[in-house]
């Protein structure tokens, strides 16, 4: 499968509906600003993306910005609308049961029901929301797994943020052999379960769903779009005048 490489990232080239028709097993991560700035200084993260059967670009600011690159990427897929479409797409295929692992207490749950009444059958068979910082528990990552592999679920998403639900799939992944699809997908589950409002399609079409959401939680996300995301446009020059380096030298 053909790749565009935008800094140390091979990004794959495909359609949603390319996405849609061949994803059956692996890990998908999806590849934004945020991310490309976090992977030129956390190595572990670096190198969950060198594990990683399906990297996906999820920003339209990348899609513009590859079109200046001798490979551009025929779209941008966010992960929050790939995986409605992905459950639409399985709404009628009975082995396609999904798990969602994130967000705060009770809005897996009711992300679940949202999507189950959308569909007409239990397509998601369970839905759990972890407690902060759970991913530095043992014990709980461990009862985590095991709800996971007695819920019968083939797809797992884990919504918690990057680097975290990346990382956190990579480690643990081996452990859970029925989960043949893990998806790191950030607030999906927030959006399916209405807690949080995706921007106007017109807002998502300019390329400009960041600025939206950044209006609506500013204390949380000013800093990461407004201070570290900006560093990305510095390593892309330098991509485009063909001085980039990889920091990790690979």
């Amino acid at each position: 499968m053909n790749t565009t490489r935008i800094l140390n990232v091979d990004i794959l080239s495909l359609t949603q509906k390319d996405l849609l028709s061949s994803l059956q097993k692996g890990v998908l991560i999806t590849p934004n600003v945020d991310h490309l700035v976090k992977l030129q200084r956390d190595k572990e993260f670096y190198e969950v993306y060198q594990q990683a059967k399906w990297v996906v670009c999820d920003s339209k600011i990348l899609y513009l910005l590859s079109k200046l690159l001798k490979h551009p990427l025929p779209e941008a897929i966010p992960g929050s609308s790939f995986f409605t479409a992905f459950y639409l797409h399985h709404k009628d295929n009975p082995n396609c049961k999904i798990f969602l692992l994130g967000a705060k207490e009770g809005v897996a749950q009711k992300a679940m029901e949202e999507i189950n009444q959308r569909v007409g059958r239990q397509i998601v068979v369970g839905a759990h929301s972890p407690s902060f910082g759970f991913e530095k528990n043992e014990d709980e990552c461990k009862e985590l797994i095991d709800i996971v592999n007695k819920s019968g679920a083939n797809v797992l998403l884990v919504g918690v943020g990057a680097p975290k639900q990346e990382k956190w799939i990579m480690k643990y992944r081996d452990r859970m052999p029925g989960v043949d699809v893990f998806m790191a997908l950030g607030a999906t589950i927030d959006f399916e379960a209405g807690t949080l409002k995706r921007a106007p399609v017109f807002w998502q079409k300019i390329g400009m769903e960041w600025l939206y959401r950044c209006m609506k939680e500013p204390k949380r996300l000013f800093k990461r779009y407004f201070v570290d995301d900006m560093q990305f446009f510095y390593y892309f020059t330098k991509q485009l005048l063909g001085i980039y380096k990889n920091p990790f030298g690979k």
